[in-house]
């Protein structure tokens, strides 16, 4: 039993440093504060989300050019 305890605690771990490390999280947090900050907001698909993510980075000129 201690043992997939320790694989499933492991497997857990794994799969929250790869939501961290790929951006999965993001939307997650997103919709939990706009739910915290106010219940009965419209809350922006993922689709959408990842969409004013993307056109954000790319008009920050701090983040460099981009030619493509």
């Amino acid at each position: 039993m201690k043992g997939a305890a320790g694989i499933r605690r492991t497997a857990s771990k794994i799969r929250w440093f790869w939501r961290e490390a790929s951006g999965e999280a993001t939307y997650d947090r997103y919709v939990a504060h706009a739910r915290a900050h106010d219940p009965r907001a419209e809350v922006l698909s993922r689709r959408e989300f990842e969409r004013q993510r993307i056109d954000a980075r790319e008009a920050d000129p701090r983040e460099g050019f981009r030619c493509c």
